[in-house]
């Protein structure tokens, strides 16, 4: 089983990295292998409305230079998908939020490729606006089905400067505590496939008359 972590943070190495590698280090003693992509560093522009990804259902956007086609169909192939951000004006990440928004719409106009994947997400944060974030990130993951193991509070990790996350020991048990409940899920996941449901007709209203 394969698990890709999308990092959203600038900082490569930063605490929003941290709490994924927190994750990794034990998904991977399950025998869960866990590839991380960061994306917060590159050059990712936001959703345009061309709806070139509906018409053409071809697995792509219509920007093709930049990483988030690449990364989609790494998404794709995975068992588990966790999203992880750092906390800005109490919201996701500006880059992160373009590539989740532009990931998502490509997999679900193309089937609902995340449907009952095993997803989460983490996030790092100062001081507050966790919940907040966390909320939203969650938002992703709800609207493709996905299935989303929890920890025993909020998947936060808290610190400002490169290393500060490492001095949170109560974020790094709740990462702890999500990475084994994520393992577990995985595993549960693996032996139902055979009685999973059909997709439903997706029903679309319009509500203004």
């Amino acid at each position: 089983m394969k698990v890709v972590a999308i990092q959203g943070s600038p900082r490569k190495n930063g605490n929003t990295f941290f709490a994924l590698t927190v994750i990794e280090n034990i998904l991977e003693k399950e025998g869960i292998n866990v590839e991380i992509i960061d994306i917060g560093g590159k050059h990712i522009r936001g959703c345009t409305d061309c709806g070139k990804c509906y018409e053409n259902r071809d697995g792509k956007c219509s920007i093709t230079n930049d990483a988030v086609n690449d990364a989609v169909a790494k998404m794709k192939d995975a068992d588990g998908i966790i999203l992880a951000s750092p906390v800005y004006y109490s919201g996701i990440a500006g880059t992160m939020k373009c590539f989740l928004d532009r990931a998502f719409y490509i997999a679900a106009v193309n089937g609902g490729w995340f449907r009952h994947k095993v997803g989460t997400s983490v996030l790092a944060v100062r001081r507050t606006g966790g919940s907040m974030t966390f909320n939203s990130l969650n938002h992703y993951l709800n609207i493709a089905e996905m299935l989303i193991p929890s920890s025993n509070y909020w998947n936060v990790i808290h610190g400002l400067a490169p290393g500060d996350a490492a001095k949170d020991e109560e974020g790094i048990r709740i990462m702890q505590i999500l990475a084994k409940n994520m393992a577990l899920m995985l595993k549960m996941r693996e032996k139902s496939k055979d009685i999973e449901p059909k997709q439903s007709e997706i029903i679309s209203t319009k509500l203004i008359r």
